[in-house]
């Protein structure tokens, strides 16, 4: 079922209270959200099939109205929500100009019409970015990344997400993460992802491009960065992140207190322990247990040969695709299911479950499907592989 304009003036009811809506412990993730995170899930989940159909959507407009008048406010809280006010749907005076759009395309009085082309997207570039992110993910996690860190704001999190999209596809992210460009910085061990912290989460030492994102699992969503700056100096600080963290004090009024939050300063190993556990954590810090020493595990003669094998690769990933569209048809059935507008009488419950099982379908057509279009890595040569076939990540500590 193709979700229509009308049907989306219906669907998005969820209107953008002024300020952010915070994000209670122990919800707003797959399997633990709230009734009014679960309509707003919908929500997005709404203007993205709309807007992947047809390149745009209309949207009501008091959401556009609250989130540019919020953001200009003298009462903004930070120069990041300032400047959304001036970036794309939110450009110069774009609210305005989208009710009038919408109205001169007889959606009447008190919509929006936004559109891919304010952010410089396409419909035909849309989709393919899109599940490319997905990856062996449940596509929710995906969404819901982005509505988290833009507190719920269906606009707010549509424009970021599209954004990201649209940076992905400019640096080219889908070729560079299937091949293996960053060699020279792997000897090096310059970027390292590995073990896990004290919260579960995977914890890269060094920042790896790409490789370590499939190392993360259902339930955990988060990885933990560690910047190690011995003998660094403001001389030597040449990376925009580093230097970022030089002037930490300057920045950390101006980010939003969730974010602030999450950024912590250790003086010694000894601090470490506090985030990351000692059977965890490599000896060469003090307190630590894991006698890890890196070494970069070569590339294999034709570790790749799957990538050639062209008949299987077509197979496979027509297999994932039908499992992808059909994925995209329950969501639209579940975004309605229980109202007037919903396709069949099934309960919303009954086609949830079916949703989440197509889901778990989904990640294991992906890890049959990745060895023919992505070349291995460090994680799939170490022995035993932490990278598993089947897309789990197996850690071995040497305690």
């Amino acid at each position: 079922m193709n979700t229509s304009n009308i049907e989306i003036q219906h669907q998005i009811k969820t209107k953008m209270v002024k300020g952010d809506i915070p994000t209670p412990p122990g919800t707003g993730h797959i399997g633990c959200l709230t009734k009014d995170q679960k309509a707003i899930l919908k929500d997005v989940w709404a203007v993205i099939f709309y807007i992947a159909d047809s390149g745009e959507a209309i949207v009501p407009a008091d959401m556009m109205n609250e989130v540019q008048k919020e953001a200009t406010s003298s009462e903004a809280k930070s120069a990041t929500v300032q400047a959304a006010a001036y970036a794309g749907w939110f450009s110069g005076k774009k609210a305005a100009k989208a009710q009038e759009e919408a109205k001169a395309a007889v959606f009447g009085a008190g919509m929006a019409k936004i559109s891919l082309a304010d952010l410089g997207l396409s419909v035909d570039k849309l989709r393919p970015i899109l599940w490319d992110n997905v990856m062996g993910d449940h596509p929710d996690a995906l969404v819901l990344r982005f509505v988290r860190a833009r507190k719920w704001n269906i606009i707010n999190a549509l424009n970021m997400m599209f954004k990201a999209f649209k940076w992905r596809l400019d640096e080219d992210v889908p070729a560079i993460k299937c091949g293996e460009q960053t060699r020279g910085l792997l000897d090096s061990a310059t970027p390292l992802a590995w073990g896990s912290t004290s919260q579960n989460t995977g914890t890269s030492h060094r920042l790896r491009h790409g490789a370590g994102r499939v190392l993360i699992q259902h339930p955990i969503e988060t990885v933990c960065l560690v910047f190690d700056l011995t003998g660094f100096s403001l001389a030597n600080m040449d990376f925009a992140m580093v230097r970022y963290l030089g002037v930490w004090k300057v920045v950390q009024p101006w980010l939003d207190p969730v974010v602030a939050a999450k950024v912590r300063f250790t003086r010694s190993d000894q601090d470490l322990l506090e985030h990351i556990p000692a059977k965890h954590l490599p000896d060469r810090c003090k307190g630590g247990l894991d006698h890890f020493t890196y070494s970069y595990p070569r590339a294999q003669p034709e570790e790749n040969k799957c990538m050639e094998d062209t008949e299987t690769k077509d197979k496979l990933v027509a297999e994932w695709k039908a499992l992808m569209w059909k994925f995209e048809a329950l969501t639209r059935e579940w975004i309605t299911a229980g109202t007037p507008q919903a396709p069949s009488a099934r309960s919303e419950e009954e086609v949830e479950q079916e949703r989440e099982q197509l889901a778990k379908e989904l990640r294991v057509a992906y890890f049959k499907m990745d060895p023919y279009i992505r070349a291995r890595n460090m994680f799939h040569r170490t022995s035993p592989p932490i990278a598993q076939a089947d897309g789990s990540a197996l850690w071995v500590y040497n305690n």
